[in-house]
């Protein structure tokens, strides 16, 4: 077909040659000094033999395109490919829809992310070992505390032991965490999964790891420590403990939606969750805590305020402690804990409770809508950043371009024509 078109435009191919060879010659623009140069070489010796230009070879081929028969054959042929790729694209779009409803998506990803959670031993299984041996060493520290004078502070140090160490312990989960976010956006962005499905299937494919961590460790610090004996406060110290590490959970994966590489990723989430911990009683009491900023709002948006002072009032509320003199009448947890460890008992240990739970669905909806608009288009910080870059790219070409009269050789493969200067010459 390309042999017949370059001989309808008047510019056949010569017998015994290469028709690529001869097709490049007719539209390369860098022939047409050699053809110049031919030229002048033959002008004395024929003068029925002339030169074309490249440039005006090119001009009338693609003239004669234009007015040829193929160029209808290929605009029908493209019209006819655009409407089967939409067609094709309407079909596959459909079957998205139809076959991955929301009940499907949430199924899926709650089979495959506790699967990933149950077979990757980094994930949980050997946070769940190093929660365990905290656990013990908590308890071996603090190991049967009692109700002694001196055991009221050791039970406020225990407590924020607990509270302050233990939860830090989440930030090893950050890394599955960006590498699960990684191929939920490459789902996302082919139609199979949408957001809200993904945050509820992370909750419950993770509830029984950290339940079991709640669990162990928590039973192994209670009575190792003989916090205040009685089933119900067994209970609330280990759903305390479990709502805390699930506020931590959802802090780490909203660190990793937004950070971008691992590395930034455990510093930013150890430095928010340390953050989240200063406006709490692990430091200092609330009464001593500024009132501006630290003490309103911070230490009513801070996990650590409320599980810490739900725990002081489930240990401590109907203790009785020695006193610090002998004879004087004993000293009860309600008379400490607002003088000495700044807990208002203006409320019970369950609404403390309720607010850490209120706390967990406010920072999973924030990680709901950090995904949602993540990634979905270059940021203003990026797009400024990549056009730096190209505009000092720019300039650096620009003055590293050489001059016309330091402008490079021209490559020896362009001195092909020299060869046979016949192939030049067209007939007139």
């Amino acid at each position: 077909m390309a042999l017949k078109f370059f001989a309808d435009a008047g510019f056949p191919c010569p017998t015994k040659r290469n028709p690529s060879d001869h097709f490049l010659m007719s539209i390369n623009l860098d022939f047409d000094l050699i053809n110049e140069a031919l030229a002048r070489c033959h002008t004395a010796s024929s003068s029925k033999v002339g030169i074309i230009r490249t440039a005006d070879i090119r001009r009338k081929l693609i003239e004669s395109y234009k007015s040829s028969e193929l160029t209808i054959h290929t605009k029908t042929t493209i019209q006819q490919l655009k409407t089967n790729v939409k067609k094709e694209e309407a079909i596959n779009s459909n079957n998205v829809r139809s076959s991955a409803n929301w009940m499907k998506q949430l199924s899926t990803l709650t089979k495959r992310s506790f699967l990933n959670m149950s077979r990757d031993l980094g994930y949980y299984w050997l946070r769940i070992l190093f929660y365990i041996l905290t656990g013990i060493t908590i308890g071996t520290l603090f190991f049967h505390i009692g109700t002694g004078n001196s055991s009221i502070l050791a039970r406020g140090k225990c407590v924020s032991f607990i509270y302050g160490f233990m939860i830090c312990l989440s930030c090893g989960g950050l890394p599955f965490f960006i590498e699960e976010l990684k191929v939920f956006y490459g789902e996302r962005s082919k139609g199979h999964c949408g957001e809200a499905a993904f945050v509820i299937s992370n909750i419950i494919s993770s509830f029984p790891f950290i339940f079991l961590i709640s669990i162990s460790s928590g039973i192994i610090i209670y009575f190792m420590v003989q916090f205040h004996p009685g089933l119900s406060n067994l209970a609330f110290f280990c759903i305390n403990l479990f709502c805390c590490l699930s506020v931590v959970e959802s802090c780490i994966m909203l660190v990793a939606a937004v950070v971008p590489n691992v590395m930034m990723g455990i510093g930013a989430g150890t430095g928010f969750i340390i953050f989240m911990m200063m406006p709490s009683q692990i430091f200092r009491p609330l009464n001593d805590i500024p009132k501006i900023f630290w003490r309103y709002p911070m230490s009513y948006l801070s996990f650590a305020a409320w599980a810490v002072q739900g725990q002081y009032k489930n240990d401590m509320l109907g203790v009785e402690f020695d006193p610090l003199l002998p004879g004087d009448p004993k000293v009860t947890g309600e008379q400490i804990l607002p003088i000495l460890f700044g807990v208002p008992l203006s409320h019970g240990k369950w609404l403390d409770l309720v607010m850490l739970i209120i706390l967990l669905f406010v920072h999973r909806f924030l990680l709901f809508l950090v995904i949602r608009f993540n990634k979905r288009g270059i940021s203003h910080v990026l797009w400024f950043y990549v056009m730096e870059n190209l505009q000092f790219a720019k300039q650096r070409l620009l003055k590293n371009k050489p001059s016309k009269e330091q402008e490079l050789p021209r490559p020896l493969s362009s001195l092909e024509n020299v060869m046979s200067p016949d192939y030049a010459r067209v007939m007139l």
